[in-house]
């Protein structure tokens, strides 16, 4: 039973039925529990009670909640309860699995003789039942009971909790103030809470002998002995070979270090455990004993502590600091064996309260897990690993106290239900806590570091690749940072580009050698003596030393070593350009010289820690469990014992998290470069003066002949396709004013969208905040936004503008759009003097070297009374002069704290803390722009709490695209609907946005998503076919890997909401599209209609991309057909929420007839920072051609973006898209100068921009033959700029020949004989030079 719905357990291992019962009386028990540690201790309290001579016996049977989702258990759970006595429930905070219980409950509570329940959802705890006792009633009365149940109203969780055990010592009191049979039985609730946390089989035995005395008539008055409850210690230190508990760490360190069997070194390390106090009351406690041991076994001297509480916030703070010197930590590293959050448990959290603590104890901080809703086979026999559930509760939310390395210790027997040590993962969590501890006690100048660098694709001009980050500008700062902290760096180089060059180069062979510089050279002997699992890679790889890394008889590292610092480059997956393996729809295993890489780093070098540098490499991306790795999983195999720190792109907190995950890394951000406007250049330079020219003199007789050179100039720019032009043989002298108004109108407004789009211009280097002239555009984008659910609430810049001049700014935007001359000019006019008043604010706070002065950043107050304030200044003298001071107050006074974080930067800081061992603070990932909390950089990023999403802000966002998109399709399709759109969801997307796409999801099948009681998003309504005004329309969904991983319970969610639309049996099916396609399915491939609207895919769980962007990128590929494949086998396979457990399951057949019904395809731009062409993930999701080689008619979908970086919200074609994108970054001077400024990685990212738009040549076929036409004139026509590139950075200019090349011999540029015979004598050019011929 219960196959896919993870606890494949069932309730009858806790089923108990007396024997002989000989005239007793059989009271039936039934209970329903978060996790399975009481199943013991109940079994035997029953089994006493039955073996005793009284006139009691007890049948009892326990439900795990996550059983009860399971259609067979929960008949079986209505049949118990229909014939129970006693109901007892303890932590149900699920709120659709305490919905399904409290459905069974309530016809039966009148009935039963007593319902007890421990802490729970609100609507479980109402549930309560003693006698004249309930929840409810004790809200009612005067007492102190009723002022502590009215507080609890307004907390939840761990508080809640800690209340009622403040309240149980303070019983006596408070009974005296309840009528007299109120009092008893609100005393026997106390009583009864007592024996439960007492958790022995004595305290549960008299506790169920007390209620079946006092509630089931028959045995009324028998007085059968109860025995008042043996308490346990609330909190305390406990040790599994002490004599007692300990409630102060000297006592026990007294007994510690007398112990005769253990003898500690002086400096040994100290690891403090935090740890659950009803494992230990129950008697559950075997997995903590073992941790112990080992840990004690690797030197290491341990602090155990527990509490009965879910805020160990006070424990920690009790027993973890100098007995001596209360501001210093006793422990070096902290292991919190819960898996909760430190402060609230299971319930709801306090993460500042946690963060407080732990940032004062100042160390390491590892939270394991134990496995609650799975037994120990049924987790090592998942791909998924770790249930979605327990990696909500258990991974997700400790991550937002800045908790690392989820590894579980500890697994659980399927019929007793007791807890097991699991020996090798408690090695490795052992392994990794202590080597964290050691970095406190080492000398810097001991400590050895390995710098990793990555190089995608394998090629000798990429190495050093990471998103947005000049990695060799930044290792040479981080090298000179920790040669001032007493680090042994040995030689360094006068430059960074020095550095680079004894990186890459070969330094014995000559300058063309292909190698990079060999560090170390591994004989295959020693590589299979040092790498225990190297025999597991023969089946993808062969035998070592294989084709890769290797010199055909030893393994190569490539690298150079300065000092105790190795930098080194880590190898890439290996199968980049192979096509057939690039078909396999899971990964393969990493390859015998990636293996040799890490083996070298743990073993031979002897790595204190690593540092991967910059976003991201293949580690965390190798196959294995998605979350919640065994031994056999290869990123944990890889990273070993090694404490592994991480610098990452701010925005990119979802690939962050995997990166935590998945090789247990310490994530420290950087911030991406600052962004400017794109500005206008060349021939839209020209336009935009014709247009002003037009805008003083439209009136005199001058007006029509501009109007012709517009429309000349615009076709020349290739604007045609993108705004409406008269056709070429008009006069503009024919045209009405208005009409021409208009054109000159919407010719304007596509110049301003160029200008304005934001850029991030050069590349980050570690540590350099950036100049306050640089921080203006991104200023200019934070004030646009309202914010209003800031304190107070905000107002954007435009709006306050456009309100000066008595207009709404949202009218503004609608004419604007539309083409209308007057508000085009308005906009503007808005957005301009937007950047004078930023600029005016900035210009106050600069010192002498043009960075932010730190001095003058408080001086916001002393604006006032002076003179006017900078800000007012700008405005004063223009048409927005009556703009509302209170509003531009508030306003500044928000992008004062912005830029004052923006330069706060720990980016260096927070590396050198984590190599000290020290507890790094944790901050949300996202975008800079949406959400500045994410500043300033240089802490441990996190996601966000995945039950959070999507935010009613969110659902409101998602309606306007929602609403844009459909509306643009009906207007080009003749006003009918588009039936189906397949669209893709992305990780970092719905955190930045807090969810907005996994919004738009929902309401295209017509489906609204709900929050529980305790604010999670898990529940669905679906909106009547009234409200919504339109057919619900069907969706085909691809999840990018990263977004599987981190939103299981959303993909669950959505998977809900499409089978709730499909079975609507009532609605006309030419309202429901989704119904409509599913019946056609379940007949063609003869399913039942809810498996046939199967919408959610992604990859197979730990496979990740559907290759097509290797493919691409490494030309490894021979027709698009290939890629089409690539596409099917890697995406197709499917998420079901009827079976949560199982994974993903291919499901080619359905995707396929789903995917042929495809009229749209769609996907969101949601940052300025990450356009179609700045990474190749978005190509490589994009479905466009697939769906018209699928479709019946050949047809090709129309293919939509939706653009959410600024306030004004569009949705553009796909092409109108990439033209944007072309004009701003690859053919726009200001882009790729500043790219070139930044030396060898620059012309890297020009290379990277040419092959990603060649990317969606060969997906979508949505790329203008004049763009690459410009890119020939701009980087390959003009002789000045070929020399550069070739100077600069030789391998990728040479790839940038190559790919126009290819473009041209796959049909994508069609151009004259004179640029193709040009570009081939460039490549031969180009060979000599690489290869060394003068």
């Amino acid at each position: 039973p219960g196959a896919g719905m993870f606890t494949s357990t069932t309730p009858a291992v806790r089923r108990i039925v007396p024997e002989n019962v000989q005239g007793k009386k059989v009271v039936k028990v039934v209970y329903t529990v978060l996790e399975a540690q009481y199943q013991q201790s109940l079994s035997e309290a029953v089994r006493q009670i039955n073996a005793s001579d009284g006139p009691l016996a007890v049948e009892v049977v326990g439900y795990l909640l996550e059983e009860l989702r399971d259609a067979a258990n929960y008949e079986e759970f209505k049949k118990d309860v229909a014939e129970a006595n006693i109901f007892i429930a303890s932590l149900i905070f699920i709120e659709e699995l305490a919905e399904k219980i409290v459905a069974v409950l309530e016809p039966e509570r009148e009935r039963m003789d007593a319902v007890v329940v421990f802490p729970s959802m609100p609507a479980m705890m109402r549930m309560n039942k003693l006698g004249s006792f309930s929840m409810a009633q004790l809200g009612q009365s005067k007492s102190a009971m009723a002022e502590f149940m009215r507080n609890q109203k307004k907390k939840q969780g761990s508080d809640f909790q800690d209340a009622m055990l403040k309240l149980v010592r303070t019983l006596p009191k408070v009974l005296k103030y309840l009528p007299s049979d109120k009092a008893q039985d609100a005393r026997t609730f106390m009583m009864s809470l007592q024996y439960w946390l007492g958790g022995n089989a004595d305290n549960l035995q008299n506790m169920l002998t007390m209620l079946a005395q006092t509630y089931v008539a028959e045995l009324e008055g028998a007085g059968m002995e109860v025995a008042e409850p043996e308490t346990f210690a609330d909190l305390g230190i406990w040790h599994p070979t002490a004599p007692r508990v300990f409630d102060d760490l000297k006592e026990y360190l007294n007994w510690y270090d007398t112990r005769p069997d253990i003898k500690f070194k002086p400096d040994a390390p100290v690891v403090g455990l935090v740890m659950q106090r009803s494992h230990l009351v129950t008697g559950d406690d075997g997995h903590y004993a073992a941790v112990v041991m080992d840990m004690e076994a690797r030197g290491a001297k341990v602090v155990p502590i527990f509490s009965g509480a879910l805020d160990f916030s006070v424990p920690v703070e009790k027993f973890f600091f100098d007995p001596l010197d209360k501001t210093k930590s006793f422990v070096d590293s902290v292991v919190n064996l819960t898996g909760f959050a430190l402060v609230g448990g299971p319930a709801s959290q306090d993460h500042p309260k946690a963060i407080e603590a732990l940032k004062k104890l100042n160390v390491p901080y590892m939270v394991s897990l134990p496995l609650v809703f799975q037994t120990t086979e049924e987790w090592v026999d998942s791909d998924l690993g770790l249930h979605p559930v327990q990696v909500a509760l258990q991974v997700a939310l400790p991550e937002l106290d800045g908790g690392l390395e989820p590894i579980i210790f500890s697994g659980r027997d399927s019929r007793t239900g007791k807890s097991h040590a699991l020996y090798d993962r408690i090695a490795s969590t052992c392994e990794r806590a202590v080597n964290w501890a050691k970095l406190r006690k080492k000398e810097n100048a001991e400590k050895k570091l390995a710098i990793t660098v990555f190089s995608f694709p394998p090629d000798k001009g990429n190495v050093g690749t990471a998103a947005y980050l000049n990695v060799f500008g930044s290792i040479f700062k981080v090298l000179k940072k920790l040669k001032g902290e007493g680090y042994d760096v040995g030689d360094l180089p006068e430059t960074d580009e020095e550095l680079i060059q004894q990186v890459i180069n070969d330094s014995e062979a000559k300058f063309n050698s292909t190698n990079l510089n060999v560090a170390y050279k591994m004989s295959v002997p020693e590589y299979q003596e040092l790498c225990l699992y190297s025999g597991a890679l023969e089946e993808n790889w062969g035998p070592p030393p294989g084709q890769l890394n290797t010199d055909g008889e030893q393994l190569l590292v490539f690298g150079k070593q300065f000092g105790n610092v190795f930098i080194g480059v880590q190898p890439t997956f290996g199968y980049e350009g192979d096509p057939m393996r690039l078909l396999f729809s899971k990964s393969a295993s990493p390859h015998h010289g990636f293996a040799a890489y890490y083996t070298f780093v743990e073993h031979v070098f002897g790595a204190d820690a690593v540092l991967h540098f910059g976003t991201h490499g293949s580690l965390e991306f190798m196959p294995g469990k998605q979350v919640g790795m065994s031994g056999a999983c290869y990123p944990d195999a890889l990273i070993g014992g090694i404490p592994n720190l991480y610098y990452y792109a701010a925005n990119n907190p979802s690939e962050a998290t995997i990166a935590k995950r998945r090789s247990y890394a310490n994530t420290i951000s950087y911030l991406t470069p600052p962004a400017e406007n794109a500005g206008l250049y060349k021939g839209l330079k020209e336009l935009q003066e014709l247009i002003s020219s037009y805008q003083s003199l439209k009136d005199s007789g001058r007006g029509p002949a501009i109007v012709n050179s517009i429309v000349d100039k615009a076709r020349i720019c290739n604007l045609d396709r993108d705004v409406e032009l008269p056709p070429e043989d008009a006069d503009a002298k024919d045209l009405e004013p208005e009409a021409r108004d208009t054109i000159v109108g919407s010719v304007y407004r596509k110049l301003m969208e160029i200008e304005s789009r934001l850029l991030p211009c050069g590349l980050h280097v570690v540590g350099v905040p950036p100049s306050a002239e640089e921080s203006v555009a991104t200023l200019v984008n934070i004030a646009s936004i309202d914010r209003p659910e800031n304190e107070p609430p905000l107002r954007g810049l435009p709006g306050i503008l456009a309100a000066a001049v008595g207009r709404d700014i949202e009218e503004v935007y609608r004419n604007s759009d539309k083409g209308v001359l007057a508000d085009v000019e308005l906009l503007q006019d808005i957005t301009m003097a937007s950047r004078e008043c930023v600029q005016a604010f900035v210009e106050e706070k600069v010192g002498q070297d043009g960075r932010i002065d730190a001095t003058l950043m408080n001086a916001f107050a002393k604006f006032t009374g002076m003179k006017s304030k900078p800000y007012v200044a700008a405005v004063e003298g223009t048409q927005f002069k009556r703009a509302d001071r209170m509003d531009l107050d508030n306003q500044f006074a928000y992008l004062n704290f912005c830029l004052t974080q923006v330069v706060k930067d720990n980016e260096l800081g927070a590396l050198v803390e984590g190599l000290d061992g020290e507890y790094v603070l944790p901050g949300p990932g996202g975008d800079p722009i949406r959400n500045p909390d994410v500043l300033p950089t240089g802490k441990n990023i996190h996601a966000l709490d995945p039950q959070a999403i999507p935010t009613s802000a969110a659902i409101q966002s998602a309606q306007v695209v929602v609403d844009r998109l459909i509306e643009r399709q009906r207007q080009e399709n003749g006003g009918t609907y588009p039936e189906s759109i397949a669209l893709v969801l992305w990780g970092t997307d719905n955190i930045k946005t807090y969810g907005e796409s996994l919004a738009q999801v929902m309401l295209m099948v017509g489906v609204r998503p709900k929050p529980d009681a305790l604010g999670r998003v898990n529940k669905l309504e679906l909106i009547p076919l009234e409200e919504l005004g339109r057919p619900r329309i069907d969706v085909v969904v691809n999840c990018s890997g990263v977004f599987r991983d981190l939103f299981i319970n959303q993909m669950n969610l959505l998977d809900r909401a499409v089978k709730l639309a499909a079975e609507q049996e009532d609605e006309p099916l030419e309202m429901n599209f989704v119904r409509k396609h599913a019946l056609e399915q379940a007949e063609e491939l003869g399913v039942d209609v809810r498996s046939a609207a199967t919408r959610i895919f992604s990859n197979a769980s730990g496979s990740y991309s559907a290759n097509v962007n290797l493919a691409v990128e490494n030309s490894s590929w021979s027709d698009e057909q290939q890629l089409q494949e690539m596409y099917i086998s890697r995406k197709s396979f499917a998420f079901n929420s009827d079976k949560p457990g199982a994974g993903m399951d291919q499901s080619a057949e359905v995707f396929k007839s789903a995917m042929k019904k495809v009229d749209v395809t769609f996907q969101n731009l949601d940052s300025s920072e990450i356009s179609l062409t700045d990474v190749s993930h978005y190509f490589d999701s994009d479905p466009t051609k697939l769906v018209q080689g699928l479709r019946d008619d050949g047809k090709s979908p129309a293919s939509f973006v939706a653009d959410t970086t600024t306030a004004n919200a569009q949705v553009r074609t796909l092409s109108e898209t990439v033209r944007l994108d072309s004009r701003t970054k690859l053919l726009n001077p200001k882009w790729y100068e500043g790219m070139m400024s930044s030396g060898y990685e620059g012309v890297r990212e020009i290379q990277k921009r040419l092959t990603n738009t060649m990317g969606w040549s060969a997906t979508s076929g949505q790329v203008d033959n004049w763009i690459y036409e410009s890119a020939n004139e701009t980087f390959f026509e003009d002789e000045e700029m070929q020399k550069r590139l070739m100077e600069t950075n030789p391998a990728s200019f040479r790839k940038m020949v190559a790919t126009m090349l290819e473009l041209n011999g796959r049909g994508y540029w069609e151009t004259d004989d004179k640029n193709l015979d040009r570009l081939r004598q460039l490549y031969s050019d180009v060979e000599d030079r690489i290869e060394g011929v003068e």
